[in-house]
């Protein structure tokens, strides 16, 4: 049967029937759905069958593009032996990660807290009491190579859970002591400039000068940790800073972890080279991307910046655009059970599909080789991954080419090998659509829009910001996390909340529509009231105490995805320059103090955060135009602003009748009204003016 983008049905007889996974939206859930294990998903059914039957859970936890997760079912849950062990010993329950990232959240706390090696697939063990007593990530089906399999590993678990079920809640409940004990910080000092050149320092030392990015295989992209560095370089004029991060953009741009045909950013590089990348595709990464190679074209004015921005921009909307509005979560790794298959190349297949001298010069720009220019189990395979072998500004000369020729030659050979792969099987699409990861789209969208003048971009930030505002709120204001085949559903975190409202603000410094602010305002004053502490400060991630029985979280740590937390504290710092809202300020206060014991100890892992401190430690600038906004005068004063690099600034755009007392125009000319951190500096009309007031070319130091 067909689910929404996905084909499901069983791999074996064709009598096999669903389980209750069945009936669920999330495409992950589906693609159990045929599983031999007697999967529920998360419900109250589950623990109550647990608790009758007193019997211990088996929680598994993935996501429909993670590579692993595919293994794991195809070798253990697809399997009639391990499903009558799973069956007899355990209620078993599927958990999509994407679409309950508080369960994710909360049992990845139990793995790490056990000193496991986590990641995705989790696999949790629980007593029906909702006690953890064992986590794990891929377990194979046969013990190999000091892994203990499932065959060998459920007998075990149900020896002990016979003999020793008291000794296993003990266990289940100090876990979840020790994680509540965690949980409890204690407000300290302001975060400031010295963390700032801290978080530098050790982003320096953790770099790769050879192949940029930071640490070594596996190299995640860190757009964060960039879009930071370009920061701390426009505060200190530390070119080093923006070394590090033009060597990395570029870098990743010729690698193999950017999809050279087809365009978008796979998840991460396996190698420290960007050659051989895990091929799934998350719209978090896109959007944030598609930030840091915005933020790096205005820094810098570099063209290729502003390109790859727009090429990231061109995959999500070509291949991850829902038809009700937004965009999907992620594309799929794997192919036709093969990791990768879609994208590599062997060289018979380039040659069958290029003109001969295209051919030859792909083979060269590509880094092609007869044997593959990588290796499975250090075994040559014949498949090449695409990427630029050299810069293109060296290949020119040696192809006796201008710049322009081989830009225009590589342009003719991807739209060729691209045709040619639109044959392939492309890889399955998760088609629900996630407000956190959309929200983060829509700053990516309106923020490239702007600054790169896109009137698309920017209306399609628009067309899903819109979506999101009419589909994923109820009457009372409160959002939605989830929306699949039709249907919202799951109540919103705090992600939701935050990097929306992120999403809205930059929707707003796009197109200066009011309704964009008074929405980001409305959501923020939601989240303050379901997710702040009163005591410590800082957002809770979840509403209430998590299903899961494990303490309430809150998360600062800036991983794949910044935290709710860091991406708050920009849109509370933001807000109270723009709505002139003075409790923002204070909360955001409270908020960096709440968290700063620990990311003084280890700032490089905080780097969202830490750009907010940079806004509020300062100099931060509000400016203010008086004018009307389709005004020749306004439209100057607003262009001059939209290419300016200036993290710390926010704008806003105001008729003369709306602007409030003591706003006017000058001699019947829009005005600028520019306020540096609390000092405000003498209306003016000329934007040369303004832009000295603003002082551009002063490091903040």
């Amino acid at each position: 049967m067909e689910v929404g983008r996905f084909f499901v049905q069983p791999n074996s007889e064709p009598e096999r029937k669903p389980n209750r996974l069945i009936h669920e939206k999330s495409p992950y859930l589906l693609q159990h759905a045929y599983n031999p294990v007697d999967w529920y998903p998360w419900s109250q059914e589950a623990f109550e069958k647990a608790k009758a039957e007193n019997k211990p859970i088996f929680l598994s936890i993935g996501y429909s593009s993670c590579h692993w997760c595919h293994v794991m079912e195809k070798e253990c849950f697809e399997d009639e032996e391990v499903a009558k062990l799973l069956n007899a010993a355990f209620v078993c329950i599927k958990v999509d990660r994407e679409e309950r990232p508080d369960l994710d959240a909360s049992y990845m706390a139990v793995c790490q807290t056990m000193g496991r090696s986590c990641g995705w697939p989790l696999n949790v063990m629980l007593t029906p009491k909702m006690n953890p007593f064992f986590a794990a990530s891929y377990i194979p089906k046969h013990s190999d190579r000091g892994m203990t399999g499932m065959i060998d590993l459920i007998p075990q678990i149900m020896d002990i859970w016979k003999m020793r079920k008291m000794d296993l809640e003990i266990v289940g409940a100090d876990l979840k002591s020790r994680i509540e004990a965690m949980e409890k910080r204690t407000p300290e000092k302001e975060l400031g400039k010295e963390n700032l050149q801290d978080t530098s320092d050790r982003l320096s030392k953790d770099f790769d000068p050879e192949n940029g990015g930071f640490g070594w295989a596996p190299k995640f992209p860190r757009p964060h940790s960039l879009m930071f560095l370009l920061r701390w370089w426009k505060r200190s004029g530390d070119k080093t800073s923006l070394d590090m991060a033009e060597k990395t953009l570029d870098q990743m741009r010729r690698g193999g972890i950017f999809d050279q045909l087809g365009f978008g950013f796979h998840r991460y590089s396996t190698d420290a080279q960007w050659l051989v990348p895990h091929f799934e595709k998350m719209l978090y990464d896109q959007a944030l991307l598609t930030l840091a190679y915005t933020e790096a074209f205005q820094a810098t004015g570099t063209g290729r910046y502003g390109m790859a921005a727009k090429e990231i921009i061109q995959y999500v909307t070509r291949d991850l655009a829902a038809p009700e509005g937004g965009f999907y979560s992620a594309q799929d790794a794997d192919t036709e059970g093969e990791e990768g298959k879609f994208y590599v190349w062997t060289m018979d297949e380039v040659l069958d599909t290029l003109p001969p001298a295209d051919a030859d010069l792909a083979t060269h720009i590509f880094g092609l080789k007869p044997e593959g220019n990588f290796a499975e189990g250090q075994k040559p395979n014949g498949k090449n991954i695409l990427h630029f072998a050299e810069p293109l500004e060296d290949i020119a000369p040696y192809k006796g080419l201008t710049l322009e020729e081989l830009i225009s030659r590589v342009h003719g050979i991807r739209e060729a090998l691209f045709e040619a792969r639109k044959k392939r099987t492309a890889p399955a699409i998760d088609d629900k659509v996630l407000t956190d990861w959309n929200g983060l789209m829509i700053a990516a969208l309106a923020k490239a829009g702007k600054v790169l003048d896109e009137t698309k971009f920017v209306e399609a930030a628009k067309k899903t910001a819109d979506f999101l505002l009419t589909q994923m709120r109820n009457q009372d204001g409160v959002l939605y996390h989830r929306f699949a085949k039709g249907e919202k559903a799951v109540e919103g975190f705090l992600d939701d909340y935050a990097f929306f409202a992120f999403g809205l603000i930059e929707l707003y410094d796009a197109t200066f529509e009011e309704k964009y602010l008074r929405a980001a305002s409305d959501l923020t004053k939601t989240m303050i009231s379901r997710f702040w502490d009163e005591k410590t400060g800082g957002f809770y991630f979840s509403t209430t105490k998590g299903e899961s029985s494990l303490p309430r979280m809150k998360q600062v740590y800036d991983g794949a995805v910044p935290s709710g937390n860091s991406v708050a504290l920009q849109n509370l710092l933001r807000l109270s320059r723009l709505t002139m809202d003075q409790t923002c300020e204070e909360l955001a206060s409270k908020l960096v103090k709440a968290f700063s014991g620990e990311v003084q100890g280890a700032p490089e892992a905080y780097t969202w955060l830490l750009a907010g401190v940079d806004f509020a430690v300062g100099p931060s600038y509000s400016v203010l135009l008086v004018g009307d906004l389709d005004g020749k005068d306004t439209a100057e004063m607003v262009d001059s602003l939209k290419k300016l690099y200036m993290p710390n600034m926010v704008v806003s755009v105001k008729s003369p009748d709306k602007a409030g007392f003591g706003y006017s125009k000058i001699e019947s000319k829009t005005t600028a009204y520019v306020c540096r951190d609390q000092m405000c500096l003498p209306p003016t009309n000329q934007t040369q003016k303004m832009l000295e007031q603003l002082e551009i070319n002063t490091p903040a130091k």
